[in-house]
């Protein structure tokens, strides 16, 4: 009778095992389909700096920040970032005198640790008017950049600027909200970059899910005019 026993036992451990392998090889295919769907529809929209210049109608080039330096100085890639965003203004404004406005997205929500104003002074110093500077202190991810663009900044069309493994999610959020956007960046050619790959499918998966339900950002605030002056976002 105990022989039975175990046997049973045996066999209901082994089924529940082919269970847990079967829906986790499940979510595993779901998770990569999702990677792929997120990467296949905005790949489009991954323009050069020349050609990301040339688009009509845009509102604005939002750069998404990254980590500081301790002495406040932009990290590599995030000084890359302000450089492809530099030449897609400095173009703009050469070939059509139009004056592009910035908004650069970031974490500040420490005072010891502010990625906004970090990048305001090295966009001015490359040469880029203040006022042309607007400044999203509460750009605390992805998803809340974008989603504030839109909903507090009134964005409706704009060239998101990056590395290139970030802007495949960060268009398909802002086309999720109601943006048009595009991306122009660069390769990652930094340390860690086989870790970020990996992130980066995690995190498209994540933000895919979340605009299904589209929740506001952690922060919002008052609606401030992307066609204003940027310094109202000075602090």
């Amino acid at each position: 009778m105990d022989t039975e026993k175990k046997k049973t036992k045996k066999k209901k451990i082994i089924k529940a095992l082919i269970i847990l392998v079967i829906l986790s090889l499940a979510g595993l295919a779901a998770a990569l389909l999702i990677n792929l769907y997120v990467k296949g529809s905005t790949k489009k929209r991954l323009l050069d700096a020349g050609t990301a210049a040339r688009l009509d109608g845009i509102d604005c080039i939002l750069v998404l920040g990254c980590e500081v330096k301790p002495d406040g100085n932009p990290s590599y890639m995030l000084e890359d970032r302000l450089k492809q965003a530099y030449e897609i203004y400095r173009i703009r404004y050469e070939e059509t005198g139009i004056k592009t406005k910035i908004i650069v997205s970031g974490d500040h929500g420490q005072t010891f640790y502010d990625e906004v104003n970090a990048m305001k002074e090295r966009l001015k110093a490359m040469g880029v008017d203040s006022s042309d500077i607007f400044m999203d202190h509460a750009g605390f991810s992805t998803y809340d950049s974008m989603y504030r663009a839109s909903e507090i900044f009134g964005v409706k069309k704009m060239v998101i600027v990056s590395q290139e493994y970030h802007l495949y999610r960060a268009i398909y959020i802002a086309r999720t909200l109601g943006i048009d956007a595009y991306g122009s960046g660069m390769g990652d050619p930094y340390v860690g970059n086989d870790y970020r790959a990996v992130r980066e499918i995690i995190a498209r998966d994540k933000d895919w899910l979340k605009c299904i339900f589209k929740p506001k950002a952690s922060i919002m605030g008052d609606k401030i005019d992307i066609h204003g002056d940027g310094d109202v976002t000075n602090d």
